[in-house]
């Protein structure tokens, strides 16, 4: 525990680095540089609900199992019913309006490829990012299989795991605050951003 807590203060710090590189560059400090293509793309890995980005790759449920045994059991239980170190991820159906709700993958989670997205960039808690691809895809299923989501005989990949109904899939309202509905600037952003600090 200690020593992931550690590397998630140096990954801030880093971040922090890299977002104030370009200023400290042009400026009086002659410190960091302007992120490259490829260092951007290092960290420009998540995917959206729609499942756009995904990697190429595939898991069964039958491979999740292990990978869950093997990598995620110790903080999750060993079914992810249980719960530990970590939350439940299995379970919790028909929880949601009660004065107990328990969120789950089963119960909660509103996208399938959202999942993915999160176990690839957070998962294992000591270890993020070092689950490959087909690991991803391969514990995703066994989660939604898990949850009765999916049945225990298929793959997730690219093209089937947008496709998943999460039970949940409606049970959100859109954010109505302007500042999270606004298009991010992708180029020639420099007008819209002069007079900040």
């Amino acid at each position: 525990m200690h020593i992931a807590m550690r590397d998630r203060i140096a990954l801030v710090v880093l971040l922090g680095f890299m977002a104030a590189a370009p200023v400290f560059a042009q400026g009086e400090y002659g410190l960091g540089h302007p992120a490259t293509d490829e260092e951007v793309a290092g960290w420009n890995i998540d995917i959206p609900p729609s499942g756009e980005g995904l990697p190429e790759g595939s898991g069964s449920v039958a491979n999740g199992k292990t990978v869950y045994e093997n990598t995620c059991a110790s903080c999750h239980g060993k079914t992810g019913a249980e719960g530990g170190i970590g939350d439940r991820l299995v379970g919790g159906k028909g929880t949601l309006d009660s004065d107990d709700p328990i969120k789950t993958v089963g119960s909660y989670w509103p996208y399938a490829p959202t999942l993915f997205d999160y176990i690839r960039r957070a998962m294992p808690q000591t270890a993020p990012q070092s689950l490959s691809a087909d690991d991803v895809y391969a514990v995703t299923a066994y989660l939604l299989a898990e949850n009765d989501i999916i049945k225990d005989d298929m793959v997730m990949d690219a093209k089937s795991l947008p496709k998943v109904q999460m039970p949940n899939r409606d049970g959100f309202e859109k954010d109505s605050r302007p500042d999270v509905n606004d298009e991010r600037c992708m180029e020639d952003c420099s007008a819209m951003t002069s007079g900040a600090p």
